[in-house]
């Protein structure tokens, strides 16, 4: 397929998950892909997947947290890569800890990379997509949004996401620029394993026990996550805005 043929799309936090599946995809369909992660050392592994196969790639080191290293990355990608057309917002962090227990400093962490980082990234991606008339922006959402215990910090994140993208699609649909949100659940990745540790378990034994009470009685893999968010940037999605879609396996 080349649904992102001369397209340019930035992936946040696609040194590793949904994040590296989300740019591997993208790039596979045609499009030049701007690796994004803390470090363009942390995000070169990606960047050799993708090349290996005939792709096209490149590593950019950024804290997206940070309004103005935004600004600078994507300014350098549009040079390097010739353009921005779809922006995906993955960057995040976890830590967990119930409420009453949850430090002050964690709850500032979480919001700040999960949340403000999409902020910051579609305000500063907006303003290429309203000039040119064009742009997909598609932000990481989580089932956790409908609340989740020991996650009050990365549950309001997420829910923000929401919020932010369903209004984004009014602000920004009459110029051409579709927003829309994935929520997944239960997904093997590193962030998952970390989760399993916080309540006493393996990644097999939290894994089993998530798939027990999930109708596919299976996690998901990243690489099913990547497949809604590529549907979603491409132009089989020309007319769906301002949506979030979860993708759970059938878990109520």
């Amino acid at each position: 397929m080349t649904r992102f043929t001369g397209k340019v799309a930035a992936v946040t936090g696609a040194a590793q998950g949904i994040g590296a599946a989300t740019a591997k995809l993208l790039a596979a369909e045609g499009a030049a892909v701007a690796v994004i992660d803390l470090t363009a050392e942390r995000a070169q592994q990606t960047v050799d997947e993708i090349t290996a196969k005939g792709g096209t790639a490149r590593a950019y080191g950024c804290d997206v947290a940070d309004y103005q290293a935004v600004e600078t990355v994507f300014a350098q990608l549009v040079a390097e890569l010739g353009g921005l057309h779809i922006l995906v917002n993955n960057a995040g962090i976890t830590r967990d800890n119930l409420f009453f227990r949850m430090p002050k400093a964690d709850w500032d962490a979480v919001i700040t990379v999960n949340l403000t980082s999409a902020y910051n990234c579609s305000h500063v991606a907006q303003k290429y997509f309203v000039e040119q008339q064009y742009g997909k922006i598609v932000s990481l959402s989580s089932r956790s949004a409908l609340g989740n215990r020991g996650q009050a910090n990365y549950a309001a994140a997420k829910a923000g996401i929401q919020g932010l993208t369903a209004t984004l699609a009014i602000e920004l649909g009459p110029f051409n620029v579709n927003v829309n949100a994935v929520a997944p659940g239960y997904v093997v990745t590193s962030m998952t394993e970390a989760t399993a540790a916080r309540v006493g378990s393996t990644p097999e034994e939290h894994q089993a026990e998530v798939a027990a009470r999930t109708p596919l009685r299976r996690p998901g893999r990243p690489e099913e996550i990547a497949a809604v968010v590529a549907f979603l940037a491409s132009e089989d999605a020309s007319y769906v805005s301002g949506q979030t879609l979860y993708v759970n396996g059938g878990a109520r």
